[in-house]
């Protein structure tokens, strides 16, 4: 039997937000970043393939990711701690 794949998004509170132009040394927004999306039969999966697909991910600073299914019918968030 095939595996369903599903669709994620994986993203991260961390992370500041500067406007064009800005000369503060203070972010001007707290944000949400998207890391990527990936595809996997769960989270897990996807989120070890997003990292396999995107190595340049493993030299990054984010500590929390987390990951959205992007469905037509329903959207279910899990969490990731490095």
């Amino acid at each position: 039997m095939a595996k369903i794949m599903k669709n994620y998004i994986f993203i991260t509170e961390e992370g500041y937000t500067y406007q064009p132009n800005s000369e503060s040394e203070i972010p001007d927004i707290e944000n949400m970043q998207v890391i990527g999306f990936s595809k996997g039969s769960s989270s897990t999966e996807a989120f070890e393939a997003l990292k396999k697909e995107n190595q340049y991910l493993l030299k990054t600073s984010f500590d929390e990711v987390f990951a959205y299914e992007i469905s037509n019918k329903k959207y279910t968030k899990y969490y990731f701690k490095s």
